[in-house]
């Protein structure tokens, strides 16, 4: 009898154990879903960020006007960045792009002043930079706004695109996921249909039966959410080791909310289909429990 009994256990551990396996590989994909749109969305506000508008400025602007331009522009909602790059600056910069020196032809600095912004993600699309220019433009001093149109529709384009990948990739397997976590329940489960009957046989109520079976999921499903998120650390640790720059789109809200969907999905998938794979022993009549 006890041989028996201890064969059930390690069997029923066995089985926890590879449950518990075969949960954290799921909901390492998952967890590796989250992160991967999450991330796309912050590398699209950061490119976003960096798309540069030129304000060109007439030769007589001083440098402290426009310096006070500055600080007004910094009030304006949609700055997200700006400086300022005077004549000397320019010619600078001219003079090393070039190879030589403009004012041996001209005979003065032919470059002026500027002010390059970046804008906050929101406005980086072209109908607010066609309401941001003409703005602009209307300031005294301000010979040209100059911004790529091209660029940015073909950036916020490839961004949709993506976007609608990746948020179709995510359901599909969230669909998936859900249906591989169900299945190894059903299959821890059912090595136990058995005990259900015969607890159902001595009065026992659905409610009683079904405590135990959930409890473990809800367990196991938090052991494997934990081994997950452990996998997703260390695959993010290597990625900054390799790319320090990631931590510009691998934010600590990224990291938080990935490991957080991985302790939901952890704990309510398995508690959901442990419900509903034990719900489904206990409807089943003795003869049944012979045929499946």
């Amino acid at each position: 009898m006890k041989k028996k009994r201890n064969k059930a256990r390690d069997r029923h551990g066995l089985q926890a154990v590879t449950l518990c396996i075969s949960t954290a590989l799921v909901l390492v994909l998952l967890g590796l879903v989250v992160f991967a749109v999450l991330t796309a969305h912050n590398l699209s506000e950061y490119v976003r960020q960096n798309i540069v508008v030129t304000l060109m400025l007439q030769d007589d602007m001083t440098p402290s006007e426009a310096q006070t331009f500055c600080s007004h522009l910094k009030t304006k909602p949609y700055i997200n960045h700006l400086e300022y790059i005077s004549k000397e600056q320019a010619f600078k910069e001219g003079v090393r792009t070039l190879g030589a020196d403009p004012r041996e032809f001209v005979g003065t600095n032919p470059f002026l002043s500027s002010i390059e912004i970046t804008l906050k993600a929101d406005y980086a699309n072209n109908d607010s930079l066609s309401y941001i220019s003409r703005e602009l433009k209307g300031y005294p001093k301000v010979s040209e706004v100059r911004y790529q149109k091209d660029l940015i529709e073909q950036v916020n384009a490839n961004i949709a695109k993506i976007s609608i990948v990746l948020l179709s990739l995510a359901v599909l397997l969230t669909i998936v996921s859900f249906s591989l976590i169900s299945n190894t329940v059903k299959l821890g489960i059912y090595s136990r249909r058995f005990s259900i009957h015969t607890m159902k046989l001595v009065g026992a109520s659905w409610g009683f039966i079904r405590r135990p079976f959930v409890r473990q999921a809800v367990v196991i499903g938090l052991v494997a959410a934990i081994l997950a998120c452990a996998v997703l650390g260390g695959a993010g640790y290597l990625l900054y080791v390799y790319e320090p720059e990631i931590l510009t789109i691998l934010t600590p809200e990224v990291v938080v909310i990935t490991a957080l969907a991985v302790f939901f999905f952890g704990i309510v998938i398995t508690a959901i289909c442990s419900t509903v794979s034990v719900n489904r022993f206990l409807r089943m009549k003795a003869g049944d429990l012979y045929k499946i």
